[in-house]
């Protein structure tokens, strides 16, 4: 099923964004558990403290014990990164206070998320969905920003790029201003680098297949076009 858009009617009437995003999150999240490694696992809008909630959280059992194990498992090759950037981390200035105990449970490992209008209506609330996002990477955790939003044309991606501080290397745009974006960070002689794969995305158009990075050394396939069609089928859009 070629890309929607859910922000203008019809669809903004009969199917408001709020419950596509849930629908399209867990068609994302039952995705990813057919083919994870043992050991790992996606859940849904996981809350991170207060302010802070993920839309599909990849996870790893810190003890390696399997948990839902893929019949089907398949680590995935993706091209090179169109994008890269050497990232100094230490000069990133984030917006949030991150408290962690480690009780020897699960470890993020991966999260992915959807754009809302939300993100995209305010200087502030863009800075901190950036923030959010260089937060995770930080982190060594690989994001995926999946941004279908038709009533805000902000670009969140050069948002990030920008808190990053990362010249040259990050800047890029979708010229219909939608897109998905996969990141992850990398190290090379003691050097932080962030890399991406930028997608573009068009109403009409299918939906690409965008590297998930599970750890730094290892991917899975994330179709886009598959979880999308399963969550239109499941809301009867398009029937």
């Amino acid at each position: 099923m070629p890309l929607l858009d859910h922000f203008q009617p019809p669809l903004s009437v009969s199917h408001p964004w709020k419950g596509f995003h849930s629908a399209w999150a867990n068609a994302i999240t039952n995705q990813l558990n057919e083919v994870l490694p043992p050991g790992y696992y996606a859940i849904p809008e996981v809350p991170l403290g207060d302010q802070v909630e993920i839309d599909v959280a990849t996870l790893e059992h810190s003890d390696g014990a399997e948990r839902g194990a893929g019949v089907a498992t398949v680590i995935w090759a993706p091209p090179r990164p169109r994008l890269s950037a050497p990232v100094d981390f230490s000069r990133v200035q984030s917006v949030a206070v991150h408290l962690f105990q480690d009780l020897g449970g699960p470890q993020l490992r991966a999260a992915i998320e959807l754009a809302s209008p939300a993100n995209k209506d305010r200087p502030r609330s863009r800075l901190t969905f950036a923030a959010k996002c260089v937060g995770y990477l930080e982190r060594n955790v690989a994001v995926v920003v999946i941004d279908t939003v038709t009533a805000r044309q902000a670009n969140l991606h050069a948002q990030i790029a920008q808190a990053l501080e990362a010249g040259e290397g990050l800047p890029w745009e979708s010229p219909s201003h939608l897109y998905a974006v996969a990141y992850r960070r990398t190290s090379a002689r003691r050097q932080s680098r962030v890399e991406a794969w930028p997608k573009k995305l068009a109403l009409g158009a299918e939906l690409p297949t965008l590297p998930l990075w599970i750890d730094a050394e290892a991917s899975v396939a994330l179709p886009l076009e598959a979880s999308y069609q399963t969550a239109c089928h499941s809301l009867r859009i398009g029937r």
